[in-house]
């Protein structure tokens, strides 16, 4: 599957992007790399920016992203959209928890970026990048600026505007033209966010924590909206990863494999209690 390349800054941008021509200025969503394909079969191959995961494998932070990719993508528009689907390879952000706070019940588990065409050989263009997703039933990134000229565009006084998805200053921008040159500036002063749990608090008081009755509520509202049925495993699922998604500093930071597996353990017995609650 192919690779993206590296965003360099703006400061070691090529100098065609400031020559001529239009530029796009998105926001810079902190996130994961995250990359996908549809192959000739029909299922979803996915990776991230260095490693194609195995149908078994997929880390834990990107569970929540592929299953909302596999859940949303219009597989026959793209089907008849392309002569080879697995000619073309869709870019974009697994969106967990990082240094930023978002507010994860608007951003999107995937937000496109890029789109690499393997029979043009050539990424496409950012106005068809965004209707391709659209279209696709995925969630472009946001542009704050179209079309700007570049000659008229100075990185080095740019102020970062506010975020599309949380209350905060975004974490920088993305500059792209036409012909596939980009570059990023990243907000001055991002800081990690302090992402270490109390050591007062065990890994079922964790649990108890973070699966709250409002959690499994909107879960549960989510999977009857799309028509499916709430069972212990559906809902746990999808909370586990939920939870992962916003707490990915906290269950990363020198947690133990047990305490992982307590924590899950812990999740699933509200999960149970929440259902049988339910009927």
């Amino acid at each position: 599957m192919k690779a993206c390349p590296p965003v360099p800054r703006v400061d070691d941008a090529p100098t065609e992007l400031f020559d001529g021509g239009h530029l796009w200025i998105q926001e810079r969503i902190d996130g994961g790399q995250f990359r996908f394909r549809l192959s000739e079969s029909g299922t979803v191959e996915f990776g991230d920016r260095t490693d194609v995961f195995d149908r078994d494998t997929i880390p834990a932070p990107d569970e929540h992203t592929v299953r909302h990719v596999r859940e949303r993508l219009d597989r026959a528009a793209l089907r008849t959209a392309v002569d080879s689907v697995e000619d073309v390879v869709f870019f974009g952000v697994s969106t967990y928890k990082r240094a930023v706070d978002y507010d994860w019940n608007r951003l999107p588990s995937f937000v496109g970026h890029d789109i690499w065409s393997g029979t043009e050989k050539a990424f496409l263009p950012p106005d068809t990048t965004e209707k391709v997703f659209d279209r696709l039933g995925l969630t472009p990134v946001n542009a704050f600026w179209k079309e700007v000229r570049a000659v008229d565009f100075d990185p080095e006084t740019y102020a970062i505007p506010d975020s599309r998805w949380y209350d905060g200053t975004a974490a920088g921008v993305v500059l792209r033209n036409k012909t596939g040159l980009r570059a990023h500036k990243p907000a001055p002063n991002l800081e990690p966010a302090d992402g270490s749990p109390s050591v007062d608090f065990t890994a079922e008081e964790l649990a108890g924590e973070w699966a709250t009755d409002r959690r499994f509520q909107r879960i549960a509202n989510g999977l009857e909206a799309d028509g499916k049925p709430v069972t212990v495993d559906s809902l746990y699922d999808r909370v586990l990863e939920d939870i992962v998604r916003e707490k990915h500093r906290e269950l990363s930071s020198g947690t133990s494999d047990d305490e992982l597996r307590a924590f899950r353990s812990g999740v699933a017995a509200l999960t149970r209690e929440f259902v049988t609650e339910r009927r």
